[in-house]
């Protein structure tokens, strides 16, 4: 079983870019949705975040409720600093490999940088909980299948 699930989204990001929004029907997933604006104060409790920074993700982390942020790069900075709460700061294994086409013309992503739901779906196969039917609704679900076959748990 899958630990419970933070998706903090900005409100500014447009629903239909966003790798997620396909997840918003999927009653069988423990999934809470917050909808934030940079500057809201939002409290999560003890939780593990998914960060580019962070340490590594292991198995002991899926023992709290795992939270992504859905937001630009350029933004997460902010967003962050209007959640409180205990955030153990966990990042993805090096070397997974995005399938969505990045387009940033104003600010630099980071080179292990994923769509969220790319993210999503990593972490929860490093839990022992891999649901590859949360890439459904994905249009890059091939691809990042396909590059990833070798790196993420079956």
């Amino acid at each position: 079983m899958p630990p419970e699930i933070i998706l903090l989204r900005l409100s500014k990001e447009d629903p239909r870019k966003c790798s997620l929004t396909p997840l918003r029907e999927r009653v069988d997933l423990p999934l809470r949705w917050i909808r934030c604006r940079i500057g809201d104060r939002i409290e999560v409790g003890e939780v593990t975040l998914l960060h580019p920074a962070g340490e590594p993700l292991g198995p002991a982390d899926a023992g709290r409720p795992l939270l992504l942020v859905d937001s630009s790069w350029r933004d997460l900075p902010r967003v962050l600093r209007g959640v409180s709460g205990r955030l153990h700061r966990r990042a993805l294994p090096s070397g997974l490999e995005t399938a969505y086409p990045r387009r940033s013309r104003d600010y630099p992503d980071p080179g292990n940088g994923l769509a969220s739901v790319e993210a999503l779906h990593a972490a929860l196969a490093l839990f022992g909980c891999r649901d590859d039917s949360l890439l459904d609704g994905y249009h890059w679900r091939r691809e990042w299948l396909e590059r990833n076959a070798d790196r993420l748990p079956a």
